[in-house]
């Protein structure tokens, strides 16, 4: 599947053996956005020295037996991860699940945005937990109280892909449109500021300072 099938690395560098972790789930970190608010590729910069990407992985590494990212192989083939690249061009973040799903060879796949820096391992797996509890759920995906879901901290069933893909066929590029059809699940979320994304500066700014001890 992967370029480097069976190496993984973790954060501090430690080179791991993707056969010894969970052969049933993968994670795919999207890093395919034009990042224009942030004014530079956010997947790529930097908190306490560790890219956002990174940090990431790093996390869904520790209950996934493998994690990929989904972007420009030009641009992220320094990285220590296989990366595969949009097979749709042009169709946002609902490509790059596509891409991922297609290429998967597990049954569950996390799918996370690559600018998510306060996610953590238990949070991650409490979404397989639900998913593996629950054969006949093709997705489990984070909600809100008041109704907004986390499709880009999600985890997909690889049997979601001829509905995802049959979406982008048909100009569909909004996420839960296209997942509408499939039997989701949802999972309601108690720690809103796990999800945070960093857009801008600001938002980075803001979370650099939250890291600090007096902040």
């Amino acid at each position: 599947m992967f370029s480097k099938p069976s190496i993984v690395v973790n954060i501090d560098g430690t080179i791991l053996n993707s056969l010894q972790l969970s052969s049933r789930r993968a994670a795919w970190i999207l890093a395919g956005g034009q990042s224009s608010r942030m004014g530079a590729d956010k997947a790529l910069i930097e908190v306490d020295g560790i890219s956002l990407v990174r940090r990431v992985a790093a996390e869904a590494l520790k209950i996934c037996g493998s994690a990929a990212v989904v972007g420009d192989p030009a641009r992220y083939g320094s990285l220590e991860f296989a990366v595969i690249p949009d097979r749709i061009k042009g169709m946002g973040p609902l490509a790059g699940i596509e891409s991922a799903l297609s290429a998967t060879k597990v049954e569950w796949n996390l799918v996370v945005a690559c600018d998510m820096p306060a996610l953590d391992s238990a949070l991650l797996a409490s979404l397989f937990d639900a998913a593996e509890a629950q054969p006949e759920v093709d997705c489990v995906m984070p909600s809100y109280d008041d109704g907004r879901v986390e499709p880009l901290c999600a985890v997909y069933n690889r049997r979601c892909h001829p509905a995802i893909e049959a979406a982008l066929h048909a100009g569909v590029r909004k996420i839960t449109d296209a997942v509408a059809p499939l039997a989701l699940r949802y999972i309601r979320v108690t720690r809103p500021d796990s999800f945070a994304n960093l857009n801008t500066p600001e938002e980075l700014r803001r979370f650099q300072m939250r890291r600090r001890p007096n902040g």
